[in-house]
């Protein structure tokens, strides 16, 4: 169901910054695929209940790479645009994120969408390695990391979709 409430949250922000019908539903097609090179990591590392070392935090962050190199080689628009998001997801607005450390609105748009909808998703579900948060902590989250983590712009525009927003994670909820 992570993916699914992704590409909802997706279309929503696309929608509210202003891209057209179709670009926001390609983006809503695409952004399911954001950790699609987490299929080249080894389920010992992406399934560990504990914290991760250092190590194993560099072969996760690998993640945006392959899936880059796994998309990009298509030239149907859709899978480009997928491969922009599974490269560009791990960027941060500050420039610390990975894996170029871009800045900004150097970061792809799509992936900046994509950013804080599978940020907010995970959040606010239960991992292997931790549990959900609650909504209010996620939502001041999401309002201290603007500008640092996420583009200011998205942080607006996700406040002012928050409903719409929580029906969809109710809507969507993982299944037992």
């Amino acid at each position: 169901e992570h993916i699914k409430r992704v590409a909802k949250y997706s279309k929503i922000l696309a929608l509210a910054y202003g891209l057209d019908e179709t670009e926001a539903s390609m983006i809503e097609l695409a952004s399911p695929m954001h950790d699609i090179g987490k299929i080249a990591i080894s389920d010992d590392i992406l399934n560990k209940p504990t914290r991760l070392t250092f190590e194993e935090f560099e072969i996760i962050k690998t993640h945006t790479q392959k899936g880059y190199e796994m998309l990009s080689v298509s030239s149907r628009p859709l899978l480009k645009m997928a491969a922009t998001i599974a490269y560009s997801h791990h960027e941060k607005y500050d420039g610390t994120g990975y894996p170029l450390g871009l800045k900004g609105e150097n970061i792809p748009l799509y992936g900046r969408i994509t950013a804080i909808a599978d940020v907010f998703d995970a959040l606010s579900q239960d991992r292997c390695y931790k549990k959900a948060w609650h909504i209010d902590d996620i939502l001041e989250y999401i309002k201290k990391e603007e500008g640092t983590y996420f583009d200011p712009v998205l942080v607006d525009l996700f406040f002012k979709n928050i409903d719409t927003i929580l029906e969809i994670k109710e809507k969507y909820q993982d299944k037992n």
